[in-house]
């Protein structure tokens, strides 16, 4: 089972749910597989407390031209919807910071005068938190694509048990990337005029995936009822509701699982996975 925690903005909370899930299971007996696609500010190591066992970079292949084969022609920079090559004159430009990686520009090079360099962007690293299997991708400073890195941490999603994956904020690329092939979406998002917003981008790009999905409200007490009547008008079941609670904020803080110090927190992540599987069976 494959339950992505993602969120239309940052600092909803998924990251809680996403690892106190884990733990809760893992202390259940269950085979639990965190894997932390935020990469380009992944935390979850801040909760989980891995020991890192190895770590691997993370490259992409991009374009370098051998000048005495190219005749200019300028197809690569026409075949490239990322204006990473282009041909000006006399002089083939690569933009490295661009590219995808995608290798076209090579096939479509009649001379064969492009071949492909690896370019180090990031690395995924893995260990363990007691009987939790633990991937983290990080995408390095600078670097402004993550999907790479997202598709690196995936394929270390095991063949059984239960993956938990911990999405980037947003509704753009990284998040589509790791939702992708997901049993459930679980948006988290709070009781907030910019809560609500940002569900109903979110919904509507995980509708167009069509990944089952639900709902996680954070806060609660926070705000206003907007959520809960959209969730109400849009049929989207709201399988957790988590109060707004001092107590939360303060174990947060202190970068330590709230299942393990507030009574009754482990109970609601016993449900909500309860949930989970009965929505993905329905």
């Amino acid at each position: 089972m494959r339950i992505v925690f993602a969120s239309g903005k940052g600092g909803t909370g998924k990251t809680i749910l996403a690892t106190n899930l884990a733990s809760v299971l893992a202390d259940q007996d269950h085979a639990v597989t965190y894997l932390d696609c935020d990469v380009e500010a992944p935390n979850g190591h801040i909760f989980l407390k891995p020991v890192i066992a190895s770590r691997e970079p993370v490259a992409i292949l991009v374009p370098e031209v051998d000048e005495v084969r190219c005749t200019r022609c300028g197809r690569c920079g026409d075949f490239c919807p990322s204006h990473a090559i282009v041909c000006l004159g006399n002089a083939v430009l690569t933009f490295p910071e661009l590219c995808h990686g995608c290798g076209g520009c090579a096939l479509v090079c009649p001379e064969k005068a492009i071949r492909e360099t690896p370019r180090t962007i990031g690395e995924v690293a893995r260990g363990a938190s007691g009987s939790i299997r633990f991937v983290e991708g990080r995408l390095q400073i600078g670097q402004p694509m993550s999907p790479p890195i997202i598709r690196a941490v995936k394929r270390h999603l095991p063949r059984t048990g239960i993956a938990i994956l911990d999405a980037p904020p947003g509704t753009a690329c990284p998040m589509m990337e790791t939702v992708r092939d997901a049993d459930i979406v679980l948006l988290v998002t709070e009781p907030t005029v910019f809560g609500l917003h940002d569900l109903t981008l979110a919904v509507e790009a995980v509708r167009k995936v069509g990944v089952p999905f639900a709902v996680a409200l954070n806060r609660v007490g926070s705000g206003g009822d907007g959520v809960q009547r959209y969730c109400t008008q849009a049929n989207i079941p709201v399988l957790l509701q988590v109060p707004e609670d001092r107590r939360i904020a303060e174990v947060y803080s202190r970068g330590d699982l709230v299942a393990q110090h507030i009574p009754g927190f482990d109970g609601r992540m016993t449900d909500l996975f309860a949930r989970l599987r009965a929505a993905v069976r329905s």
